[in-house]
């Protein structure tokens, strides 16, 4: 019983963080990652700003 309740739980974390991987990040791709927040802003690796939706914190 232990055993099914351990394998359960490690399938549903390794599925949450699946999800929460998908989707592109801010500054993603060829602007290198983000380098710092400027406001709510992301700044991106190669100095421009993330058009991105996301609230940097």
């Amino acid at each position: 019983m232990n055993k099914i309740l351990f394998l359960s739980l490690l399938a549903l974390c390794v599925s949450t963080s699946v999800e929460a991987g998908k989707g592109r990040q801010p500054c993603s791709g060829k602007k290198g990652g983000i380098s710092h927040c400027q406001g709510s802003k992301f700044i991106c690796q190669d100095g421009s700003m993330s058009g991105s939706k996301k609230t940097c914190r």
